[in-house]
């Protein structure tokens, strides 16, 4: 199956309290106009971008007050959901994520306890 735009993302599984984020391309002139060189923004402590995909949350223990937990393997676990949605615009610490290359395109994978702030467009 060949991947297209639309569902190259369906594949992958984001684990746990991560989250994979497509950066934005930084603006290669500052306010005033002055151009600066390749890379310099991004070695910025906090980058920003979109959420594309969030994993299942922080896991929950299974109670230990049952005596046989472990015969019952429909038992599912249990996760506290992460706030990051698809789609919101994430301002993240990039000291504490790590870039992959994946289809030939850059993103961070994030750990939720790094995501300083989230932008989301609300529908009512």
């Amino acid at each position: 199956m060949k991947l297209t735009p639309d569902n190259k993302f369906k594949k992958l599984i984001v684990v746990g309290d991560r989250i994979l984020i497509k950066p934005i391309k930084p603006s290669d002139r500052t306010a005033s106009g002055l151009v600066l060189p390749p890379g310099i923004q991004e070695k910025d402590k906090v980058q920003r971008g979109y959420v594309i995909k969030s994993g299942p949350g922080f896991p929950l223990p299974l109670p230990s007050d049952e005596e046989d937990y472990w015969k019952n393997p429909e038992e599912k676990v249990k996760y506290i959901p992460l706030q990051a949605k698809e789609g919101d615009l994430a301002i993240f610490l990039q000291s504490n994520s790590i870039e992959v290359i994946y289809d030939d395109e850059k993103f961070f994978i994030v750990p939720q306890s790094a995501i300083l702030m989230l932008e989301r467009e609300e529908s009512f």
